[in-house]
């Protein structure tokens, strides 16, 4: 076996998988192939370092590619696949494993060859521990998006091929698309986050954290109980292993008292700074920084600190 494949219907997430593969093809010394659905698409990662990307046409849902997919993995014996674990590259990478008779791993978080054999490690319960897991050639994994940096151009300009496919499952019909309506901004691509828990009386004192964020040029994020019990904000901003996983240069919480399922979806931020009036809470154990005080108190100050 031989060679490494990506694809992501989400560009974003394909150059992230990208920047794994270059890694893949250092070690292995074998060509990387990708597979995109938009010719810009394509054009952006033939740029960033794909030696030959197929663009692929014919078929109006992206699960229905599928079975090309695996296709392509056969015909050139690739031996690494690795797939963008957004809800459709999940049910996309189950078909292409079950075609390839290959091993399938999920969300992993680091990808090498070591002895002939592709060495993963994934979060485990929760994000309570980190499975080491070596899986025989070919296989197929998937990777959660922004767990890796975006490949840009590299100043070469890989191949492009067009194929179309054929009719998808005939079982299977598109009869209408509809779309979700997200309200503000996607909060898994922030820069800088302020995160509000239970630890704030009453919803108007949202504006607390709303003040700081502005003064940091944050974004909103929340705990699970914010979002599905209170309802004090949309649950797209809620951040946990359920929810949504950052990555920000920043991440400040306030009155978030970070068990488990919430660090899980934090522990890959640079810089994450707590704020709590009980100094046994679990977010200092993943703290950078830790205040231990009144929220009330602390949060006006970093505001007129941050905005001098």
């Amino acid at each position: 076996m031989s060679g490494i494949l990506i694809f992501s219907e989400n560009n974003a997430t394909a150059l992230e998988l990208l920047t794994a593969g270059l890694g893949l093809k250092a070690t292995m010394n074998q060509p990387l192939c990708a597979v995109a659905l938009a010719e810009e698409d394509a054009a952006a990662l033939a740029a960033a370092g794909a030696d030959k990307v197929i663009l692929l046409k014919g078929r109006d849902w992206p699960e229905g590619y599928a079975q090309p997919i695996a296709e392509l993995a056969a015909k050139d014996l690739a031996a690494v696949i690795l797939i963008g674990g957004t809800a459709r590259g999940k049910d996309i990478a189950a078909k292409v494993a079950d075609g390839l008779d290959a091993g399938l791993v999920t969300e992993a978080q680091t990808i090498e060859i070591v002895d002939d054999k592709l060495q993963t490690t994934r979060l485990k319960y929760g994000g309570l521990a980190v499975a080491s897991e070596a899986t025989v050639l070919p296989a197929v994994v998937t990777v959660a998006p922004r767990t890796f940096d975006k490949a840009t151009a590299a100043g070469g300009q890989g191949q492009i091929i067009s194929l179309d496919t054929a009719d998808g499952d005939p079982r299977v019909k598109v009869s209408d698309l509809c779309p979700i309506e997200r309200q503000g901004v996607d909060i898994a691509a922030a820069a800088r986050i302020v995160c509000v828990g239970r630890g704030l009386s009453q919803k108007e004192d949202l504006a607390l954290a709303e003040d700081l964020a502005k003064a940091l040029t944050a974004e909103i994020g929340c705990t699970r109980g914010i979002a599905e019990d209170y309802h004090w904000l949309p649950v797209e901003r809620y951040i946990g292993i359920s929810g949504q996983k950052v990555k920000p240069e920043v991440y400040l919480s306030l009155g978030v008292s970070g068990q488990v399922q919430h660090v899980a979806g934090i522990r890959d931020s640079k810089i994450i700074v707590a704020v709590d009036s009980n100094e046994k809470a679990p977010i200092f154990e993943a703290a950078d920084y830790g205040i231990v005080g009144d929220l009330y108190e602390v949060a006006p100050l970093l505001t007129a600190a941050f905005k001098k």
